[in-house]
């Protein structure tokens, strides 16, 4: 798809984040809106995304660093609390998908996965040995078939809604990709 980049979220992206952000969850009362949002992106802008797909804004993706089986509150922003919960702990060693939201004229076209396999680089890069995220609206099929294990043995809080669920995945090495030129893409074409 040479008409898709993934990039890093920019000042100028926000009208369309919070736009997109507000049609997926706004109906079932898990939007956030734009401090709370922008509060994400503020405690880790390395790992907060956006997808330019057909000339497009086709979605986005907000990730920050956060200890294992634990995650945002919706109802809070995280002024500090990204540093403060990860004292005493691994700090770093978890990488929390908060958000991807695909736009809804570039859906069923494996963006989505596109963009998970952009963070998991960054997650390798950042040295994360996992990755979590709360599966919301029954997304947990979607997220399992990614590699994520359910985990409902942990507590969320409530802005979560009772149907969401924790999930985690461990983070391995990076998949080895044959080189251009390489007899194994010559022969694979």
């Amino acid at each position: 798809m040479s008409d898709t980049r993934i990039r890093l979220l920019r000042e100028e992206d926000w009208d369309e984040v919070v736009a997109l952000e507000e049609r997926a969850y706004a109906a079932s009362g898990l939007s956030e809106g734009r401090e709370a949002l922008r509060s994400r992106h503020r405690a880790s802008p390395s790992t907060c995304f956006v997808l330019e797909h057909a000339g497009g804004f086709g979605g986005y993706l907000l990730a920050l660093p956060y200890p294992l089986f634990r995650c945002p509150d919706l109802s809070a922003t995280e002024e500090g609390a990204v540093r403060g919960n990860n004292r005493g702990s691994n700090q770093g060693s978890n990488l929390h998908t908060h958000d991807l939201v695909i736009a809804e004229w570039a859906r069923g076209q494996g963006l989505a996965r596109r963009m998970q396999r952009h963070l998991e680089e960054a997650g390798r890069a950042a040295r994360c040995r996992t990755l979590s995220l709360v599966a919301v609206l029954g997304a947990q099929a979607v997220w399992a078939a990614l590699g994520y294990r359910a985990r409902p043995e942990i507590g969320l809080p409530a802005s979560y809604g009772a149907e969401a669920v924790y999930m985690a995945k461990p983070l391995g090495p990076p998949v080895a990709r044959p080189a251009v030129g390489s007899s194994f893409g010559a022969a694979a074409g």
